[in-house]
């Protein structure tokens, strides 16, 4: 099996780890659109322009299902995407939707995400549709902190506190906390630090993997991986390997534009 993965950068590599782990006997593609990002700021046509040509590479190199790792690219154009494409097609919303009703107790949950998610309102409607109320709010101080590195840093903890002390009050009753950012499982330990421990953090990209192994099977054996970037080679493997979590390899440059 042969899986594709995309992401408007490298946090959608947090799900790629995730794949991994869970699915080891696979194959991956990864496609990160390094030289387009970030996909937040751009509109619905382009951001489904750009991820259908990206998908449609993917599929053209063999992938035989595909993954759309982009909150973003999910949240704004999931259904143009997958019905771009000639191969099974999963996204992080749903899957994290689901895990979100499962652990919840309350029926309340908060979802954390950048601006365009959370405007997007795709994860509320997600967990709506599931009987659960959700409580969304914008962190968009987290990624730039992630890709600096600092994970356990001071002024992380702090901007932690100033996103989720509100966040707790606003939602009080929310048992479950979804991470709606391919960024935000890096700051696992720190938020459940600020968190609390009374509040489950339910992870997408741990969730997406979930549900492509029960769907695929793990099978036997170590797949290969190989990455694709639209800008800087040598950039995308300093990036990836923090959220990989290894040394990165087989990274080729591609140009869609051309």
């Amino acid at each position: 099996m042969k899986i594709g993965v995309f992401d408007s950068g490298v946090g959608g590599l947090t799900v790629l780890r995730e794949l991994v782990r869970q699915l080891p006997s696979a194959d991956y593609l990864y496609f990160g659109d390094t030289a387009r990002l970030p996909y937040g700021s751009k509109s619905k046509g382009t951001v489904a322009k750009y991820a259908i040509g990206a998908v449609e590479y993917l599929v053209d190199h063999g992938a035989e299902r595909v993954v759309i790792a982009c909150n973003t690219a999910c949240a704004l154009a999931f259904s143009e995407i997958a019905a771009a494409v000639k191969v099974p097609t999963t996204g992080v919303i749903e899957p994290g939707a689901h895990r979100a009703a499962e652990e919840s107790r309350s029926k309340a949950v908060a979802v954390i995400a950048t601006e365009g998610t959370v405007n997007s309102h795709a994860y509320r409607s997600a967990l709506e549709r599931l009987g659960v109320r959700a409580t969304e709010k914008a962190c968009p101080l987290f990624v730039p902190l992630v890709e600096e590195g600092w994970l356990d840093h001071p002024v992380t903890e702090e901007v932690a506190h100033i996103y989720l002390d509100g966040l707790r009050r606003e939602a009080r009753d929310a048992d479950a906390l979804v991470l709606g950012c391919t960024h935000y499982p890096l700051l696992k330990p720190l938020l459940t630090r600020v968190i609390g421990e009374s509040m489950a953090i339910v992870d997408s990209a741990e969730s997406t993997a979930a549900e492509i192994a029960q769907l695929v099977g793990t099978g036997e054996g170590k797949g290969n991986v190989h990455f694709f970037a639209t800008d800087s080679v040598e950039k995308f493997r300093r990036a990836g390997e923090k959220f990989m979590g290894r040394p990165i390899d087989g990274v080729e440059h591609v140009d869609l534009e051309s």
